[in-house]
């Protein structure tokens, strides 16, 4: 859900999550509060980003951990 409100799952998943949306009730309720729990979290945190450093120090921590758990390699953005 978070990529499709992120605006960054391609076309035809966010097509299909749209559908669903329109006929599932329980799964709309839930979009609603996940929507405003995203618009509440950017004014709360006035969109302040990570420093590029600690962005390192992540992405270096999950690539060791995958290596370390046999996993497919993570690729940066």
């Amino acid at each position: 859900m978070w990529l499709f409100l992120d605006h960054e799952c391609d076309g035809k998943r966010r097509q299909l999550l749209e559908q669903h949306l329109d006929e599932c009730s329980p799964c709309l309720e839930q979009f609603g509060i996940e929507e405003h729990l995203k618009v509440l979290l950017a004014r709360k945190c006035g969109g302040e980003h990570a420093p590029d450093s600690l962005k390192q120090r992540l992405r270096a921590e999950i690539r060791r951990t995958v290596i370390d758990q046999g996993g497919v390699p993570v690729q940066d953005k």
